[in-house]
C-alpha cells in the first residue's frame, strides 16, 4: 500500500514538473524565440520614429548658398495602430478616392509589414498640412513627420544640381538595406553623383506613450536612440552668377553654354537651354511637373552640355591647324587661292569669303574661316606619306588627344563621348580602298561624321589656351570633411602629340584675329584679348517622318585673356544661322561678365537683343502649343472629378 502511495505521488508530481516545462517552453518561445507578440507589446508601449538626416548644403565658388534645404512634412502610417478610422474624412483632407487608400495601405504592409512606421502621403502641400494637423487626434496610427528637402536660392542650374526623388524597388535592393521605402534619392546631377557624400544617415528615435496614446517622452532616456547625421557640404567651381546671365542670354532659344578655367578644369557655368526652376521639382506636385517637363518637346530635362552633339563646324579648324603644322605640311605662309569655292575633289564646297587674298596665309584663312584652304589643309594631312587608312589613323590619334571621341570623365552622369569617324566606319561605307581624302574631305572642315558636345569643345580651347594640357572637367571642388579631395581630382592631362609652343602661338595669334578683324568682330572687347573661332554647323529634323533642313546651328568657342586665360568657353545656339550672329557675343558677354564683374554700359543693348530674341523654331513652338493645349484639357478634367467614397470606417 505504501509503495502504491509512493507511485502515485511521483506520478503527480511529474504531472506538475511536465507541466511546468512545458509553459516555460512555451514562455520562452512566445518571448524569446517568436518575435511577434513583442512586437505586438512594444507596438502598444513604444514608437519607432524615423529622424530623416538634412542633406549637405551645396555653395558656389564664392561661398554662396546655391542648395539648401528647407522643411515639408511626410503624413506617416503604422497599419497595426490603425483602428475605427474614418477613411472618408482622410480620403476628403487628402484629396484621393477609396481606392487609393487601400492601394496604398496594402503596399505598405506587403513592403514593411503592419508593425513598421512608412510613408503613406509625401511632402504635403501647407495647405494640406494645416488641415491634417488639426484634426491628426482623430486618425490612430497616422503620423505627421518633418522631411527636409531641397531648396535652391537661385532657381537656374537645373541640370548641374540634378534633383532627388523616391528610391525604386532596385535601388532599395542594390543598397542592402540601406534605403527604405519613402527614402529620397539623388536622380540626376550632382546629387545622384554626390549621393553618398551628400546624403547623410537617417536617424531612429523611440518614444513611450501611455494607454490614451499619448506620447510621455523618450524611451530608456534615449539609450536606444540613433540620432540622424547630416550630409557634407560641397563646394563648387561654379559663379552662380555668371550661371544666371548665361541662362537669361539663353532663354527662349535652345543651345549650350559651357565656360572652363583652363587653369583647374573648373566648370565656371555650364548652361543648358531650355531649362526650369529646380525648386518645381522639389515641392509636392513635383511628380505632376516632372511628367509636363517630361513630355515638352523642347527637352527641358535634356543636359545638351554634355548629352548633345553637333557638328562642330569652323569650330573645329584650330585643331587641323595645330596638327598640320605639328605634321610639318604647312607652315603659317602657306595660302590658298580661293576664290569663293573649293572644286579639287569634283564636288563644289563653298566658302562665306571670295575677295581676293582671304586665304593668303594660314592667319588670314582662320580669321576669315576659309572652307577651302582647311579643306585642302586636312588632305595633305591624310594623303602624307600613307594611304589614306593610315592617314586617317594618324589624324584619329591627334583628334582624340584632343578631348574628341571619348568621355573627359567630368562629376555629372549621362556625359556622351561624341563621335570620331575611323577608316573602319569608311570600309563598311564605301568598301576597302574605295575611298581617299577627297571622299572624306568636309572632316578637315569640322562636318561629316564628326561631333562633339559642347563641353569637349570648351575643353579644346583649355587645351589651346594650356598650350597643350588640360585637367579633368568637374563641377565640385571641394567636400567638407575631405581635404585631399581637390587634389585628388586635379588630374592634369597632356596630350601626346608634343606640339609646340611655337605652333600654338601660331594658331593663338590667329584665333586673336578672328575677334580683331575676322568673322567674330562683335565679340570684340577693348582691353581684353580674346582667341575664338566661329561655326555653323548644318542642321536638320525628322518632321512627319521625313528630313527637312533647317537653320544651320551657331557656334562659337574661344579663350581670353590670350596671356595667362582664366576664362574658356563654348557656345551653342541651335538653329540660329551663323557663328557671328549669335554664339559669338554670347560668349563674349560671358566673358566680360567673369573678367570685369559687369557688363559695360556701351553694351547693354546688345545684351538686350539677345536676351528678347526667340529663336525657338516654329515647328517646335507648334508641338509646345499642341501639348499645353492638351495639358490645359487634362486639368480641366482632372479639377471636374469630384469621388466621394463612402463612408467607411476600418475596423
Amino acid at each position: 500500500m505504501a509503495e502504491f502511495h509512493q507511485s502515485r505521488k511521483r506520478i503527480i508530481q511529474l504531472i506538475f514538473v511536465g507541466a511546468f516545462v512545458v509553459i516555460a517552453a512555451r514562455l520562452f518561445y512566445l518571448q524569446v524565440v517568436d518575435i511577434r507578440y513583442r512586437q505586438i507589446a512594444n507596438a502598444q508601449a513604444i514608437v519607432r520614429k524615423l529622424v530623416y538626416p538634412t542633406r549637405g548644403i551645396i555653395y558656389d565658388r564664392h561661398g554662396r548658398v546655391v542648395v539648401n534645404n528647407t522643411a515639408l512634412y511626410d503624413l506617416v502610417v503604422t497599419p497595426s495602430e490603425v483602428k475605427h478610422l474614418d477613411t472618408t474624412f482622410l480620403c476628403r483632407l487628402l484629396g484621393i478616392d477609396m481606392a487609393s487608400f487601400r492601394e496604398r495601405m496594402e503596399k505598405i504592409i506587403r513592403r514593411n509589414s503592419r508593425y513598421r512606421q512608412s510613408v503613406f502621403a509625401e511632402l504635403l502641400p501647407p495647405d494640406v498640412y494645416g488641415r491634417i494637423a488639426e484634426n491628426l487626434y482623430q486618425f490612430p496610427g497616422f503620423e505627421l513627420v518633418e522631411r527636409p528637402v531641397r531648396n535652391y536660392p537661385y532657381p537656374v542650374a537645373a541640370h548641374i544640381f540634378g534633383y532627388i526623388g523616391e528610391v525604386d524597388s532596385a535601388t532599395i535592393k542594390r543598397s542592402h538595406g540601406f534605403y527604405q521605402a519613402g527614402d529620397f534619392v539623388g536622380k540626376t546631377g550632382l546629387e545622384k553623383a554626390y549621393e553618398e557624400v551628400l546624403r547623410g544617415q537617417r536617424g531612429v528615435a523611440y518614444l513611450v506613450r501611455d494607454s490614451r496614446n499619448r506620447i510621455q517622452g523618450s524611451y530608456a532616456g534615449g539609450i536606444y536612440d540613433t540620432p540622424a547625421v547630416a550630409g557634407k557640404n560641397l563646394y563648387l567651381s561654379l559663379d552662380i552668377e555668371l550661371q544666371q546671365l548665361g541662362e537669361q542670354l539663353l532663354q527662349n532659344k535652345i543651345g549650350s553654354i559651357v565656360a572652363i578655367d583652363p587653369q583647374t578644369g573648373g566648370i565656371l557655368a555650364m548652361v543648358s537651354s531650355p531649362s526650369y526652376d529646380p525648386n518645381e521639382l522639389s515641392g509636392a506636385e513635383r511628380s505632376k511637373k516632372f511628367s509636363r517637363l517630361f513630355n515638352d518637346p523642347e527637352l527641358p530635362l535634356f543636359n545638351r552640355p554634355i548629352q548633345a552633339t553637333y557638328p562642330p563646324g569652323s569650330t573645329f579648324k584650330p585643331v587641323d591647324a595645330l596638327i598640320a603644322l605639328h605634321e610639318g605640311v604647312i607652315t603659317p605662309s602657306y595660302g590658298y587661292d580661293c576664290r569663293g569655292v573649293y572644286l579639287a575633289c569634283g564636288r563644289p564646297i563653298k566658302c562665306t569669303e571670295s575677295f581676293p587674298g582671304h586665304a593668303s596665309n594660314l592667319y588670314n584663312a582662320l580669321a576669315y574661316s576659309c572652307n577651302s584652304y582647311f579643306s585642302q589643309v586636312f588632305r595633305f594631312i591624310v594623303d602624307k606619306d600613307h594611304h589614306p587608312t593610315q592617314g586617317l589613323a594618324e589624324w584619329d590619334r591627334y583628334v582624340n588627344d584632343f578631348g574628341l571621341g571619348k568621355k573627359l570623365g567630368i562629376d555629372l552622369p549621362g556625359e556622351n563621348s561624341g563621335y570620331i569617324p575611323d577608316s573602319t566606319h569608311y570600309n563598311k561605307i564605301f568598301g576597302r580602298h574605295h575611298w581617299n581624302s577627297c571622299t572624306i574631305v568636309s572632316l578637315g572642315i569640322g562636318q561629316g561624321e564628326i561631333t562633339e558636345t559642347p563641353l569637349q569643345l570648351a575643353n579644346v580651347m583649355c587645351i589651346i589656351a594650356n598650350h597643350g594640357y588640360y585637367y579633368t572637367p568637374h563641377v565640385v571642388d571641394s567636400i567638407e570633411g575631405d581635404p585631399g579631395f581637390y587634389f585628388r581630382h586635379l588630374i592634369k592631362h597632356r596630350i601626346a602629340a608634343n606640339v609646340s609652343d611655337t605652333d600654338y602661338d601660331i594658331v593663338t595669334r590667329a584665333m586673336a584675329a578672328v575677334v580683331e578683324r575676322g568673322t567674330a568682330t562683335i565679340a570684340s572687347i577693348p582691353g581684353i584679348t580674346i582667341c575664338g573661332k566661329t561655326g555653323t554647323a548644318q542642321n536638320f529634323a525628322i518632321i512627319n517622318g521625313k528630313r527637312v533642313e533647317l537653320k544651320d546651328h551657331s557656334l562659337f568657342a574661344a579663350f581670353a585673356p590670350r596671356e595667362h586665360p582664366k576664362i574658356a568657353i563654348a557656345v551653342v545656339v541651335e538653329n540660329a544661322g551663323f557663328g557671328a550672329s549669335w554664339a559669338a557675343p554670347i560668349a563674349s558677354l560671358m566673358i566680360e561678365k567673369y573678367l570685369r564683374d559687369s557688363i559695360s554700359t556701351s553694351r547693354l543693348p546688345l545684351l538686350h537683343r539677345i536676351m528678347e530674341a526667340n529663336l525657338i523654331p516654329e515647328y517646335m513652338l507648334e508641338r509646345k502649343r499642341r501639348l499645353d493645349s492638351l495639358n490645359r484639357i487634362h486639368d480641366q478634367l482632372e479639377a471636374m472629378k469630384a469621388v466621394k467614397p463612402k463612408d467607411t470606417l476600418i475596423p
